[in-house]
């Protein structure tokens, strides 16, 4: 695959799709995102059966590398790039923020490290939820640190020199990603880092063909109740591949985040994980499991190992991505065996094909 040309046919579809909706279809869009989010506060609270498949399979692999989490890695990655900076004062962005409870935990943190000449540009467009991180940066004592920025990050552009860059699950809400991933790259400062834990499946968070497919052989064995979609508060017989990035901004160009940060970027680490048990764990049906029932667990220990399995041997590729990113220095390169970032790019033309057996499964 020629990921110049994926990017190249990536800026031609963004081109064509701002020509057709035109500027009333961004706004409805724009409009749509910031009611969601500000009339859903508990939007980003995961099901218990997520701590339960991430403590048990997505941790594991993550502390070979000093972390435990995904927030644990942005400390380390922060911290460092701290350290590694000249400045008297050091400036680091976040984009996409919502109500900062993520980097006011990081900047409390970083505190608590002996880190204390830094402030974090919290760059949202949600007024509403920068109202409350002010309000909570004061109670947590890191107001000094916290600086609130409302801008539509799809018309970002930087006036500063950053030394470390976070993206937290907010890239694939972002229709111009060229635009983004270049300011951030010609703001970030050579020893600096850009960080990102965020979602690279299929536009809308939809299934490609080949994961479909395996989902729609668990889908049977699930209990009525369990296919109740706490979303868009409905059973669904059969699963229903829904396109979430209709009306919103949801997965808007989900698939295109990897190549263009290939293209832009070279990786410190790199670490690519879960694409089918996606469907099972997160808001829509993920609420129906219980960690305390026996059949629920082994559903989903089947499930997981399954979903691992396929996405080794190239059959699947990967939704989630952990990674930290440098210019203008040479790269630590430190990832999953195997699971590189270019080997992880689902190219829309192309079906992935494995390169090994699928193992056996009772």
């Amino acid at each position: 695959m020629n990921l110049r040309n994926v990017a190249r046919r990536i800026r031609r579809n963004l081109a064509g799709s701002i020509a057709a909706g035109g500027a009333g279809a961004y706004t409805r869009r724009l409009l749509a995102e910031t009611r969601f989010f500000s009339r859903n506060q508990k939007a980003q609270e995961l099901p218990a059966i997520y701590d339960y498949w991430s403590n048990t399979y997505v941790r594991p692999q993550l502390e070979p590398f000093g972390f435990a989490h995904p927030e644990a890695m942005f400390l380390q990655y922060f911290e460092a790039a701290y350290h590694a900076s000249t400045a008297a004062q050091r400036r680091f962005l976040s984009v996409g923020t919502g109500n900062c409870e993520t980097e006011i935990r990081l900047a409390r943190d970083l505190v608590l490290h002996g880190c204390r000449e830094f402030v974090i540009d919290c760059l949202e467009l949600n007024a509403r939820l920068l109202a409350s991180a002010t309000e909570q940066a004061q109670a947590q004592g890191v107001a000094a640190h916290i600086r609130t920025v409302q801008c539509d990050f799809n018309k970002w552009q930087p006036t500063s020199t950053y030394d470390a860059v976070l993206a937290n699950n907010s890239l694939h809400h972002v229709l111009n990603l060229e635009g983004l991933l270049g300011g951030i790259k010609s703001s970030l400062a050579p020893t600096g880092s850009f960080v990102t834990s965020d979602m690279i499946g299929r536009n809308g968070h939809m299934r490609w063909p080949e994961a479909l497919a395996i989902v729609e052989e668990f889908w049977p064995e699930l209990p009525k109740q369990y296919t109740y979609n706490h979303l868009l508060r409905r059973h669904e017989a059969r699963y229903d591949n829904w396109d979430c990035s209709v009306g919103g901004f949801e997965g808007i160009r989900a698939q295109d985040i990897l190549p263009l940060l290939i293209e832009n970027f070279e990786f410190d680490l790199f670490v690519a994980f879960a694409n089918v048990i996606d469907v099972f764990i997160d808001r829509p049906f993920g609420h129906n499991f219980q960690v305390g029932n026996a059949w629920d667990i082994d559903f989903i220990d089947r499930v997981a190992a399954r979903d691992s399995d396929e996405i080794l041997r190239g059959a699947i590729k990967p939704c989630h991505i952990l990674a930290a990113m440098c210019n203008g220095r040479p790269a630590q390169k430190r990832m999953l065996p195997g699971l590189t970032p270019e080997f992880c790019v689902r190219s829309p033309d192309h079906p992935p094909v494995a390169h090994r057996e699928r193992r056996g499964y009772g």
